[in-house]
């Protein structure tokens, strides 16, 4: 099973490639941007008084 931070180092490391075509790199940024987005949600969820 992959974890949320997993999911973006994977992301993350993807974007380092060379051989991204424009419409591949944005798809792998939105994502990114996506996967941080609701990483931040979860930890605020965790952290957040009951």
């Amino acid at each position: 099973m992959t974890t949320r931070h997993d999911q973006i180092q994977m992301l993350r490391a993807e974007l380092t490639s060379f051989h991204l075509s424009r419409r591949e790199r944005k798809q792998i940024e939105r994502e990114l941007k996506e996967a941080l987005a609701r990483w931040v949600t979860e930890r605020h969820d965790e952290t957040a008084p009951a």
